[in-house]
């Protein structure tokens, strides 16, 4: 392998849980290109890792956009583009580790002569050269990329989600705690939000925690999440006088950087909860039904 392309274009938990697939990958081959195919805004937690040397956004929301507006022929002029430009950089190896027909897809348009499946599904293993079975330990964060890894006769003797910040993102981020009067690793980072409702804890619930976190240990609430969850984040932290809201003030990089700092982490089942783990912060995570 010289020229490898990897295949998770969403969402951030699942970067978040692949990334030490692609350390290991590098370690085993050094001087390779490796390069991560992912939706844009998503990008932001690769663009900083040393062992990523190019990304590649998939204009997911433009396709859509065309197909939804009837533009079929404009869409697959765009299909068509976005395959020579993905097949210009003669990638000889595409690993798919998202196992869906559309990752599969995606990575079949690469033109990579070896086409690598990880539990492929739903049709995408009849667009692979090689399919590895589902595998890994239930319940264990990374383990299906660890056994995809073990197949591939990768080291995984340190092999535990990692990321990489940009110093910029670390500044602006330590620069919106500093407005608020907030140090680093005397706050705690909230993460209430996710797109799906089972997994939500009321808000009521979270309104008594702030209030709690600041009686009990003597710190404020950091509520992050999306432009959609600004209003639930500020009714959040004026539960407790000093909470900030930052939901949807934040990009990617930056909200990363506010839980790197973080003295504990609390959240649902959501990306900016396993981000505690690649930062190794003191976590608790709330699971829904």
């Amino acid at each position: 392998m010289s020229r490898i392309l990897l295949v998770r274009t969403s969402a951030i938990g699942d970067i978040v849980f692949a990334s030490p697939f692609v350390a290991a990958l590098r370690q085993r081959y050094p001087e390779a290109h490796i390069a991560w195919l992912v939706e844009p805004g998503i990008d932001g937690l690769l663009e900083a890792d040393p062992c990523v040397d190019e990304i590649i956004l998939w204009p997911k929301a433009e396709w859509k956009r065309l197909w939804r507006s009837g533009q079929y022929r404009k869409l697959a002029l765009c299909i068509r583009e976005f395959s020579q430009e993905l097949k210009a950089r003669r990638f000889d190896t595409a690993i798919d580790l998202q196992s869906l027909l559309k990752s599969g897809w995606l990575t079949w348009l690469s033109g990579a002569e070896q086409r690598i499946g990880l539990g492929s599904r739903e049709g995408s293993q009849l667009l692979m050269t090689r399919v590895v079975p589902a595998g890994g330990t239930p319940g264990q964060i990374s383990s299906e990329y660890r056994h995809l890894a073990q197949a591939l006769g990768f080291d995984t003797g340190h092999f535990h989600p990692r990321l990489r910040l940009a110093p910029a993102a670390q500044q602006r981020a330590l620069g919106m705690l500093g407005q608020h009067g907030i140090d680093p690793g005397r706050y705690v980072v909230f993460a209430p939000f996710t797109t799906r409702p089972q997994k939500h804890w009321t808000e009521d619930a979270w309104r008594a925690l702030a209030s709690g976190v600041q009686r009990q240990l003597g710190m404020r609430a950091v509520v992050l999440g999306g432009p959609a969850d600004r209003d639930a984040a500020r009714r959040i932290a004026q539960a407790a006088p000093g909470s900030v809201a930052l939901a949807g003030d934040t990009a990617l990089p930056e909200a990363a950087a506010i839980v790197e700092h973080a003295a504990l982490v609390i959240g649902v089942d959501t990306g900016l909860t396993h981000m505690a783990v690649a930062f190794k912060r003191p976590l608790v995570t709330l699971f829904g039904s």
